[in-house]
């Protein structure tokens, strides 16, 4: 198993919008989003209101193989919230 990890600008979002409009990669095993993959801070504003500009949620890949992990990087990269991505052993 091979795991991918992001970090994804949720600012200006509500919730985990950010995550969900995300183009998934179709090989992925499974994902999950949260804080517990890293984050930019505590967030400082109701649950209903915006991120704040340069918050950031993590969130990691699970994939079958090191390559397909690789393919995964590059097709999260080229999403718009997608700061960064790398795989993780």
């Amino acid at each position: 198993m091979a795991i991918v990890r992001l970090r994804i600008d949720v600012s200006g979002t509500v919730g985990d919008e950010a995550w969900r409009v995300l183009k998934p990669f179709d090989q992925m095993q499974s994902a999950d989003f949260g804080p517990q993959f890293g984050s930019g801070g505590r967030c400082n504003h109701p649950l209903n209101e915006a991120h704040n500009q340069g918050e950031w949620i993590g969130a990691e890949i699970r994939l079958q193989t090191p390559l397909l992990a690789q393919y995964a990087v590059s097709h999260y990269l080229e999403q718009d919230r997608v700061l960064d991505a790398d795989v993780v052993e």
